[in-house]
């Protein structure tokens, strides 16, 4: 029951949209209701709103290192195993991706991943976001980066972190990336995935 607890808890913080909430707060429209569709950062700057894209991208990124780090503290606390903090890690990302609280129309958790792996490792974290940045610079393609990012990371996580639970966590999590990645996937093989510029340049 303890384990239930944390991991609900864990799903109910990755609901909270921040694409929506910043964009609200900012009198700005649903991210839902233009580009993309996608309530992340890269749809929020489409909205020419540096700052409210900013804030999503850190609020997601944020959110993805709270949860774990919650579950890190309530698991020393109440004596339960790494199995609770990787299946925390996992119901994060879930929640991100499909959010109870707002008719489970979430993000693509590139964000919400790096938060959540900087909070697993943070060697693992950093060195998965300077492959993403590396990435993103060199080849102008977010979607391409954060695809790639996602591959690496489950041999990050399982060159770096001894118990392989949260390897299977990163794999799931990176397998669920990718197929929420389905469309940009489509694009690329048809050579029309479009570039970072000025006005797309992060993923949430």
């Amino acid at each position: 029951m303890l384990s239930l607890i944390v991991v609900l808890a864990a799903y109910l913080i990755g609901s909270l949209s921040f694409a929506v909430i910043v964009s609200r707060a900012m009198g700005l429209a649903d991210p839902r209701s233009y580009g993309s569709g996608n309530p992340g950062a890269t749809n929020v700057l489409r909205s020419g709103n540096k700052k409210a894209a900013a804030l999503t991208l850190l609020g997601d990124a944020f959110k993805g290192w709270l949860a774990v780090v919650v579950a890190q503290i309530l698991a020393h606390f109440w004596h339960l195993g790494d199995e609770t903090i990787a299946a925390a890690a996992v119901a994060v990302a879930v929640g991100h991706m499909w959010p109870v609280f707002f008719r489970f129309v979430g993000g693509k958790g590139v964000a919400t991943a790096g938060g959540i792996l900087l909070a697993l490792d943070w060697p693992v974290g950093l060195i998965t976001l300077l492959i993403w940045l590396v990435l993103a610079k060199g080849f102008k393609i977010s979607s391409l980066a954060a695809l790639i990012a996602a591959v690496v990371a489950p041999l990050l996580t399982w060159w770096f972190i001894p118990e392989r639970v949260y390897l299977y966590a990163v794999l799931i999590i990176s397998v669920l990336l990718i197929a929420r990645h389905h469309q940009n996937i489509r694009k690329l093989l048809q050579g029309s995935e479009s570039k970072i510029s000025g006005k797309d340049e992060m993923s949430s």
